[in-house]
């Protein structure tokens, strides 16, 4: 179990970085021909970045346009947050101050996790609409998602598991030093739905995060009159004429 989790979890770290890296690369070579903000847009490089900041941490524009899709991805991506920070953990020697800091946390953060979770999954199952554009895909990532959150939620709250070896083996495999990982069922089956995650993470709908960033609609100002918008390859073909 030890020999195939320190495999497997770095063949999938490999695999997370190397494809994250990889979609990054194509959003930001993506050509951007069109100046098409979203309006009431700023006018302002300052006011683009306070807006991708409210966007990415409020999801300002799903509030104004849904409010209890709004609520239950809102409580899953903040109790994520917490989880993932305190998850640093198991990878620090030391604890940080961040870590310690949300410590208190971390049962609540769990269940809010798996409620925002169960309610977004129960929207997509219950709601015609959102049914009727509902793939697959869609109710997989939610259940891969929730295996996550309830195994870790169960070994949390029910069957505890040996977390200063879990943390020496994640440690270890830092240091490329392999230390016994507990022959625990219920964690084999977290860990294993984890490195599952990172695999098709970066080629999945999940990869909204920084696709934001790199969004017309949301990274451009609202200065079409003042300003002409020209990308790159357009100045290229234009300085050639």
């Amino acid at each position: 179990m030890t020999i195939f989790f320190a495999i497997l979890f770095s063949v999938s770290t490999l695999v997370f970085a190397a494809g994250l890296a990889m979609k990054i690369a194509q959003y930001a070579r993506t050509p951007a021909p069109l100046k098409i903000p979203t309006t009431p847009a700023p006018l302002t490089k300052g006011g683009v970045a306070l807006r991708l900041g409210r966007e990415a941490l409020l999801f300002e524009s799903l509030f104004r346009g849904n409010k209890p899709l709004w609520l239950f991805a809102f409580v899953f991506h903040l109790g994520l947050a917490v989880v993932l920070i305190r998850h640093a953990r198991y990878f620090e020697t030391q604890v940080g101050p961040l870590v310690a800091l949300v410590q208190p946390l971390a049962q609540p953060a769990g269940l809010a996790m798996v409620a925002g979770l169960a309610l977004l999954l129960v929207r997509r199952l219950v709601v015609e609409r959102v049914r009727y554009v509902t793939g697959p895909s869609d109710i997989l990532m939610l259940v891969l998602l929730l295996g996550i959150g309830v195994s870790g939620m169960l070994m949390k709250c029910v069957v505890h598991t040996d977390i200063v070896a879990v943390k020496a083996f994640f440690t270890g495999l830092m240091g490329f030093e392999l230390r016994p990982l507990p022959a625990d069922p219920l964690l084999g089956l977290h860990l294993l739905l984890v490195c599952l995650l990172m695999i098709i993470f970066p080629f999945s709908k999940l990869l909204h995060a920084p696709g934001l960033f790199f969004s017309p609609t949301r990274n451009q100002t609202d200065n079409p009159r003042e300003v002409r918008h020209l990308a790159p390859w357009a100045a290229r073909l234009e300085e050639k004429g």
